[in-house]
Parts: structure tokens; sequence; C-alpha cells
């Protein structure tokens, strides 16, 4: 009987499982949204309140604590201790949101975004792409003038 047994398995591994869940927090971490499947982000959550409590604290002992718990991705920790966990330093929990979107085209798995609650997240610019693009019709517009 499985009763009490919460842990959703997403059909791996448990050492498979810990690594992708830390390399999703840590992505959440650096990127602060991440897409992925509703299964993952619901599994993710806990891990990433769990490493924002402990970067809370910021001591020595928590940081040791949240790199193993990060597989000892330091660039993530630093931008841990350092930008994300003096946001929620006053919030008592409750540190991600999960927004659901709709159903991938391959395999109709439900897709959602996790991302931080209080940090805004930088909207991708469109204007790269329209300068590229005129950076590029510019040699042809001067040749065929």
């Amino acid at each position: 009987m499985r009763h009490l047994k919460r842990t959703a398995k997403l059909g791996r591994t448990s050492q498979h499982r810990n690594r992708m869940l830390a390399n999703l927090v840590a992505s959440l971490i650096i990127h602060k949204r991440v897409t992925t499947t509703l299964a993952k982000a619901r599994a993710a959550r806990p891990v990433a309140e769990k490493v924002v409590t402990l970067g809370k604290s910021a001591t020595l002992h928590s940081r040791r604590l949240a790199s193993a718990r990060l597989y000892q991705d330091e660039k993530a920790c630093r931008i841990l201790f350092k930008e994300i966990a003096p946001l929620f330093k006053e919030r008592r929990g409750g540190y991600t949101r999960i927004v659901k979107l709709n159903q991938r085209r391959g395999d109709s798995a439900d897709r959602a975004i996790l991302e931080w609650v209080e940090v805004p997240v930088a909207a991708p610019t469109a204007d790269k792409p329209a300068a590229a693009t005129a950076a590029a019709n510019a040699p042809a517009a001067e040749a065929a003038k």
C-alpha cells in the first residue's frame, strides 16, 4: 500500500528525479521563469521554496546546504543569496507561482510556467529580431540604389 506516499515519481529513478528537479530550480533561479510540464512544476515547487528558505538565513551553513541541494551550481547559489532571497525576507512562504498553459502539441502534456511571485521578469524583447532583420535588409537596400 502506498499510503501517505506523495512523491511524484515522474517516471524516473530517485537520483534522476532529484537531479532533474535541482536543474529545474537552478534554471528558475537564473532565468526567473521556467516553462515545463505541470507535473514537473508541481514537483519542483517545494524544492524551490525550501532553497529560498535556506537563502533567507544567509549563513555559511545555509549556503552550503543550498549548494548541496542544487548540486554545486555556484552561479544559481550566488544569484539566490544575493538577489532572490532578500526580496522574500519578509514573506513567510509561497515564493513561487504556477501558471497553467495550453497542452503541448506532440503528446498533449499539460504545460505550465513556474515563476517567482515577487521577482519582476523581463519580457522577451521583440526589438532584437526586428533590428537583426533591418540590419540584414540594409545591404540589400543599398545595393538596389
